[in-house]
């Protein structure tokens, strides 16, 4: 190809050398420095490469895409290999003959050019390519740019239901590159039907992620991966963190007779960061904030934190002989989830304030009691009811939103607030001796944060397993910020008919 060894050695440089041998213009190589799009200018530099040395069968092409290195090294050890030319400018020059041919009414040399074209493709592989380019395009987009999600629970209602269908942005906050690269296209961590997981944790590559378009802002809702999912029991109902059921375990075995199986025979998944569930709340805490629940309420530093407009809690409702039907509770907008009404005239609701308001119009006797949920520290991130004992969903901290770079002291009475950041989200090799705390081998009674941590909290406060459940959000666990619904059924389901007015509405209130 003439050109000159040291030039392959100089990033960019290399791109633009070869993008004039095989016939593009020298600067089509400078798109490599375009994040995502240089993977189409690698593969496509690629397979032009191969085709200029008479490498054009679909084998090679696809060799070349999967991983390139191999097909160069290919080249390199055969003898007989040959550069023919440009590819790219012999098969436009072709073309433009056949073009020029069927303008001038030749038919036999229009014909003679059709059928000895040489660089024709049989009907099969052009549908075969196009179907894999379009399969490969559709993966990079959603491993990069926007992704689809559908609400599966009711954590965030009255904002976002279930049933609705949500594009993200994961450019938002920065896109990261996938950690795990062996994996089926377009499916996130398990295949249907089969039920396995769609990925192979080998080979990985290291956390990174671009400069963020936006901050991530107190009150956003945020999509990321859960931070406990590492280790968890699948059941079809749902998926369970070892640490969770061993917490729990009569609890959940009677709820969910599929786990008992599951626990018995220990049969869980271990998971990498990116494979993770994605779980969908609000950011109601941002690194360095100190964050407290009174009575239901949010206070961050102190101050009364920002209430969603659609926020949702548990209540005890009397209707004193008010007969409510199935159809107003309908027009309300609340799903038979959301209540349970009993034969004495009470009954169990979960609500917001618009719809406690709606209630109350059909009739003004109707009462409302918040529901007394007690405490339940063991239960409650950090699980540690020695040290922070009394603390219930509707009564929890003070807690510190740990942020990058600020060091907090540390000793056997708080430890169980940041011992998983230190031992798994921040890879130390972290100990517990007496009452001595180690890190790496060394005695620590600080630790300085090497990330940012948020606070994730359901706007349906009573029926969301959030952070008061399961603790910090890691940065580098951050999936992107919901943009808009783009399809919605009702109660999840295309039966129960399309909620039309929801079609096309923000996902970011």
């Amino acid at each position: 190809m003439n050109i000159e060894a040291w030039k392959g050695l100089v990033p960019v440089l290399n791109f633009m050398e070869l993008s004039e041998k095989v016939g593009r213009s020298r600067w089509y190589g400078l798109l490599f420095l375009v994040p995502i799009v240089a993977f189409f200018i690698v593969a496509g530099l690629t397979v032009a490469t191969l085709r200029s040395f008479g490498r054009d069968s679909f084998k090679d092409a696809a060799l070349g895409v999967i991983y390139s290195p191999i097909s160069f090294f290919q080249i390199a050890m055969d003898k007989d290999a040959k550069f023919e030319g440009p590819i790219i400018e012999k098969e436009q020059a072709y073309q433009q003959q056949i073009i020029e041919a069927k303008k001038s009414g030749h038919k036999k040399k229009y014909q003679r050019l059709i059928d000895k074209n040489p660089y024709a493709k049989s009907a099969i592989r052009e549908w075969f390519e196009s179907i894999v380019f379009a399969v490969f395009a559709a993966a990079f987009i959603r491993m990069f740019l926007i992704e689809a999600y559908v609400i599966p629970t009711p954590s965030m209602e009255g904002s976002l239901l279930v049933g609705d269908f949500l594009f993200v942005s994961k450019s938002s906050y920065g896109i990261r590159t996938p950690q795990t690269v062996a994996m089926i296209p377009l499916l996130h961590n398990r295949i249907p039907i089969l039920n396995k997981e769609s990925y192979l944790k080998k080979p990985s590559l290291p956390y990174f992620r671009l400069p963020a378009l936006r901050e991530i802002k107190r009150d956003d809702p945020i999509v990321f991966n859960w931070p406990v999912g590492d280790s968890v029991y699948i059941t079809k109902r749902r998926s369970y963190t070892v640490a969770q059921v061993n917490r729990q375990l009569n609890q959940y075995l009677s709820s969910d007779p599929e786990l008992r199986s599951k626990v018995r025979d220990k049969d869980f998944v271990v998971r990498p960061n990116d494979k993770k569930d994605h779980y969908i709340k609000r950011c109601i805490g941002a690194p360095g904030d100190s964050l407290q629940i009174i009575n239901r309420e949010v206070y961050i530093n102190g101050e009364p934190g920002i209430v969603p407009e659609f926020v949702q809690h548990y209540y005890i409702t009397n209707l004193n002989g008010t007969t409510i039907s199935k159809r107003d509770l309908d027009k309300i907008g609340l799903s038979p989830g959301d209540y349970n009404i009993r034969g004495d005239g009470s009954a169990n609701m979960v609500l917001s304030q618009g719809e406690i308001e709606a209630l109350k119009s059909l009739d003004n006797k109707i009462s409302f009691t918040p529901y007394p949920f007690a405490p339940r520290s063991g239960e409650l991130f950090p699980h540690d009811p020695k040290n922070f004992s009394g603390w219930s969903v509707d009564n929890y901290g003070p807690i510190y939103i740990p942020q990058k770079g600020a060091t907090v002291e540390i000793d056997i009475n708080n430890i169980s607030l940041y011992r998983r950041i230190i031992d798994v989200y921040e890879n130390n090799d972290f100990t517990v001796s007496g009452n001595d705390i180690l890190i790496n081998g060394q005695k620590a009674t600080q630790y300085t944060f090497k990330q940012d941590y948020y606070w994730a909290m359901g706007d349906n406060r009573h029926n969301s397993e959030d952070s008061r459940m399961w603790g910090f959000v890691p940065h580098d666990h951050m999936v992107g910020k919901p943009l808009f619904i783009w399809f919605s059924t009702k109660d999840g389901s295309l039966f129960n008919g399309i909620r039309w007015s929801r079609i096309f509405k923000s996902a970011s209130n």
